[in-house]
Order: C-alpha cells, then sequence, then structure tokens
C-alpha cells in the first residue's frame, strides 16, 4: 500500500472474533500500525504508547487498530494485560500483512526470516492512505500520529 490507495475493506477478525472492516470506522481517520509481536519490548512500549495517547488521538479524530499475526487468544491476553482501548486484529493468514506489503525478508544476528515490519498507516475519512510511518519511534508512537 502506498499513500493515496484505498484500504481493503475487510481487514481482518479483532481480539473478540469479530470481523473488521474498514466501513466500520466511515467518517473517521483511521491508523492502523503494524507490529511483529504481543508481549516483546518494542511491541509492548509503542501499544502503550498509544493507549496512553488514545484520548488526544480520538480528539484528533483518530481511531486505531493493531495488527499482528499472533492468535486471538494471544491479543486478548496481550490487550487485557496492557489494558489496551483499541482494536487489535489477529492477522494469522498474514493477508492483511502482504496485501500492505509489510511481510518481508528481515535479518537479525545474521539469520533471515520473513516477519512483519513496524509500519504505521493513516487513512483519511474516505479510507485513503494519507500518510506512512517507516521509521516508528515505539516509545513515542502516538505523538508521532500526532504530528502528522
Amino acid at each position: 500500500m502506498n499513500i493515496g490507495d484505498r484500504i481493503p475493506e475487510v481487514l481482518g477478525i479483532d481480539a473478540n472474533g469479530r470481523e473488521v472492516k474498514a466501513s466500520d470506522f466511515a467518517g473517521k481517520k483511521l491508523v492502523i500500525y503494524f507490529y511483529p509481536k504481543d508481549n516483546t519490548p518494542g511491541c509492548t512500549a509503542e501499544a502503550c504508547s498509544i493507549s496512553q495517547g488514545y484520548g488526544a488521538l480520538r480528539k484528533a479524530g483518530y481511531e486505531i487498530v493493531g495488527v499482528s499475526k499472533d492468535s486471538v487468544a494471544s491479543h486478548q491476553k496481550f490487550a487485557a494485560k496492557h489494558e489496551l482501548p483499541f482494536t487489535l486484529i489477529a492477522d494469522t493468514d498474514l493477508k492483511l500483512n502482504e496485501a500492505f506489503g509489510v511481510w518481508k525478508e528481515k535479518k537479525m544476528c545474521g539469520r533471515v526470516y520473513m516477519g512483519t515490519v513496524r509500519t504505521t498507516f493513516v487513512a483519511n475519512e474516505e479510507g485513503v492512505i494519507t500518510h506512512i510511518i517507516n521509521k516508528v519511534n515505539t516509545k513515542d508512537a502516538a505523538n508521532q500520529i500526532l504530528a502528522l
């Protein structure tokens, strides 16, 4: 996905097992942030930053959706543990990761593997991508979004 592209209508299944659609957020700006894994240090920092800034983000007209390949059960535990007030999508089949182009080859400690590249997409009220944050500051993610 690139700036100017329309986000897909079907986004996936949330932590409650409910299908989430782009039309659920019609008329609102939507932040879709992709992260590698629940309960890891960077992903927890990012989720907590967004949670702490949730009031300001909502006041600025944003709805928030987090996406990882973790299961519904994993998302339920992650959201409960950190009291996350926003939707988490379980992209276990990687359809959304692939549609947004964030499922890529990664390298760590000489090991090459496929994984989610942490990326934040912002769509306008019509579901069109207006901003992409490729270098996410996990400890200040909410302010990064608010600064757009």
